[in-house]
């Protein structure tokens, strides 16, 4: 009794992730919390996620629906332990389903394909007749060479004065499905790899600025074992306009005391060094930093020379008397229409500006703002060029950290999916039945067939070897 009852346990159990309804309603789950999972910002700021929830349940309940969402796990959706237990059990269903209708599917593959009484082949789908004049083995002889162009491997039956010629092609399709469910398999296998030993953090790196480490949006550290440094953050905007076209920094991995790495990322072109991926993905002002002024004089006429200065510093055009300081600075700067006064719109650096003030012989002559976008604002009257190329270390490059272990398992699986895809939508079981019958100075050709789809195609190729014969043999008749 004890047995039976651990028997029916079991199968019960089996029967549960055998079940195709629990794939259906593991399916619906799965799209449903990842719809949730694709509209709120997964390991965002928590005020970014309240502003999109006030959106559909009002000022008043979006902080509640967030601190709901929040304990629910939605915040960190395809990290948090539910989601990871979906996969499982989804995956645990698929292997099961799998291997229940498998051995079925291998015993109908290793079913050898025997030979059938002509009323059994008048029943099949594809039924096709043709009476030509010569004699058995001419005919044989003719549909087994058509037969085996086509890539048949053809068996062979006689009796009396019949021959019946019999094969089939593709009867690995069967499994095309079962390598799409292993495809299946290994994404979610790599997915629950990557959710449960990999990470998603950010780092924000001022320029010369280093680290050897990542944070999540919780605060918590991660080591990377190895140091990343910013060289250099720069950011292209469209001509006439404060719209940024392109941001870029270049960064340098750093292991072992020595530069193992350098590369210029922008966003859709990172640089992944052991595993762990940056990405490009914002940037921003460093608070009350004092930087470095990168600008080039160009006396007229002569070689340009670059000097980096803090503010006040002083400089001078080489070959002249004329000596400059810089006396201000302004991240954004603009004219008001009305006043002609300068003044600074924004405390990002969308339109930087540097003021100089010359003198000639210790006498003040000129001065004014030099804009980096417009290299115009520094030609001087006398020729001379001033030109502000940066400002050095007051910039941060905002990287996105992530590192997935099961990527390259998932990478794999879409070229297995491609292939299964394939095999089975494009390749097709077909099989075919011929009895050659001697009538008088005639043969006639009885051919059935079936197949598991494409049917239409298969036919048009049944005919056409079918019309190959009886022109090969009509040829031969008129020699």
């Amino acid at each position: 009794m004890e047995d039976k009852e651990r028997i029916s346990i079991s199968d019960k159990v089996w029967s549960f992730f055998a079940s195709v309804k629990l794939t259906i309603a593991v399916l619906i789950v799965l799209a449903l919390t990842s719809i949730i999972g694709t509209i709120i910002e997964q390991s965002a700021d928590p005020s970014s996620n309240i502003r999109l929830l006030a959106k559909f349940f009002g000022d008043s309940l979006a902080p509640t629906v967030y601190n709901i969402f929040l304990r629910l796990g939605f915040m960190d959706m395809y990290h948090s332990w539910w989601f990871i237990l979906l996969l499982v059990l989804f995956c645990t269903n698929l292997i099961v389903c799998s291997l229940e209708r498998l051995p079925k599917t291998l015993k109908l593959i290793n079913t050898p394909l025997k030979p059938l009484q002509k009323n059994v082949i008048n029943t099949l789908p594809l039924r096709k007749e043709l009476l030509v004049n010569a004699d058995l083995k001419t005919v044989r002889n003719e549909v087994l060479n058509n037969l085996t162009m086509a890539g048949f491997r053809i068996s062979e039956s006689a009796e009396g004065d019949s021959i019946q010629l019999y094969s089939q092609k593709g009867k690995y399709s069967r499994l095309g499905l079962y390598v799409v469910h292993l495809s299946i398999l290994l994404i979610f296998i790599g997915a629950i790899i990557g959710a449960l030993f990999g990470f998603d953090g950010f780092l924000n790196l001022p320029e010369g600025g280093s680290s050897d480490v990542a944070y999540t949006r919780e605060g918590r550290t991660i080591p990377l074992g190895f140091t990343i440094k910013c060289n250099w953050y720069d950011t292209k905007y469209y001509p006439w306009s404060d719209t940024p076209q392109e941001f870029q920094s270049e960064v340098v991995i750093i292991e072992g005391g020595r530069e193992v790495l350098k590369k210029s990322i922008k966003v859709n072109h990172p640089i992944t060094y052991k595993g762990i991926t940056f990405y490009q993905s914002s940037y921003g002002m460093v608070p009350e930093a004092e930087g470095e002024f990168h600008i080039k004089v160009t006396p007229n006429g002569g070689e340009g020379k670059i000097l980096h200065l803090k503010l006040g510093d002083t400089f001078e055009i080489p070959g002249t008397k004329i000596k400059g300081a810089i006396v201000n600075f302004s991240p954004a700067l603009t004219r008001d229409l009305h006043t002609g006064m300068f003044y600074t719109y924004t405390e990002q650096m969308v339109n930087p500006a540097i003021a100089i003030r010359l003198t000639d012989a210790g006498k003040e002559t000129l001065g004014g703002w030099i804009l980096r976008r417009y290299p115009e604002t520094g030609i001087l009257p006398e020729g001379h060029k001033i030109d502000f190329i940066d400002y050095w270390g007051v910039e941060y490059t905002g990287l996105q950290v992530s590192r997935d272990p099961g990527v390259w398992l998932i990478y794999l699986a879409c070229a297995i999916m491609s292939i299964g895809l394939y095999i089975a939508f494009f390749i097709s079981h077909r099989k075919i039945w011929i009895i050659l019958r001697s009538e008088k100075n005639s043969v006639r050709i009885s051919l059935g067939g079936s197949v598991s789809k494409n049917r239409i195609s298969f036919e048009r190729d049944i005919e056409k070897m079918l019309s190959k014969v009886s022109q090969t043999i009509k040829g031969r008749g008129k020699k």
